[in-house]
């Protein structure tokens, strides 16, 4: 109650009003287990198998007790599966998202992708455990373009938080707290969906996706 009413009193401060759209949260706890999470579109950049995401119980959720995972291991290289959720659909975004690496010998890779048109044109951030980097990308007729990178620690088997935000062409991404990218580009500038994704043979845990139109 505390922290409601302060929340209430910050946004009278800050001047916030009535037409303030609150985030799309997705915890996963109220989907059915073994099977893939309702509201989402399902998709694959590249070659390979599609992806297989489905909802699991695991006893260290963030949120407990469900998260999302992609639990497919094809190891093709140039594999991205896509899930992204049906709405909202803003320009400027705040999307934030729990990540897991799992497992994966090709990548161990978790990923935010925003203003998404198709699973072939997007702008995407991803984290990768087995080169320790963060990196930002666009997608565009299923060619990916790396855009800006940060090296720095991504611990597999370990919960990261991830957010990225883009407001016009500046684009800043923040992992564990920290802003580690900040750029521009304005190749994809329309509004879009957001969501998450992996490459190759990643299996990859996520919890309490938020998508948030600025």
């Amino acid at each position: 109650m505390r922290m409601a009413l302060l929340s209430l009193c910050l946004g009278a401060a800050l001047g916030a009003t009535s037409e303030h759209t609150a985030p799309h949260a997705r915890s996963f706890d109220q989907d059915s287990v073994s099977a893939a999470p309702q509201g989402f579109t399902f998709g694959r950049t590249g070659q390979g198998k599609p992806g297989r995401w489905i909802v699991r119980a695991e006893p260290d959720a963030p949120s407990k007790p469900n998260v999302l995972a992609q639990v497919d291991t094809d190891n093709t290289d140039y594999r991205f599966p896509v899930a992204v959720a049906n709405e909202p659909s803003p320009k400027d975004v705040r999307v934030r998202v729990r990540c897991k690496p799992v497992s994966g010998k090709v990548d161990q890779a978790c990923g935010l992708v925003f203003r998404y048109q198709d699973e072939n044109n997007y702008v995407l951030t991803r984290a990768n455990a087995l080169e320790n980097n963060v990196r930002l990308y666009v997608v565009k007729n299923g060619s990916r373009k790396q855009i800006a990178t940060w090296s720095g620690t991504v611990k597999n088997g370990a919960w990261h938080d991830f957010q990225v935000e883009a407001r016009g062409d500046h684009i800043e991404v923040k992992w564990d707290g920290t802003k580690v990218l900040d750029h521009h580009d304005g190749t994809f500038l329309d509004a879009g969906r957001a969501g998450v994704w992996t490459k190759a043979d990643s299996v990859t845990y996520f919890d309490d996706l938020s998508v948030e139109a600025l």
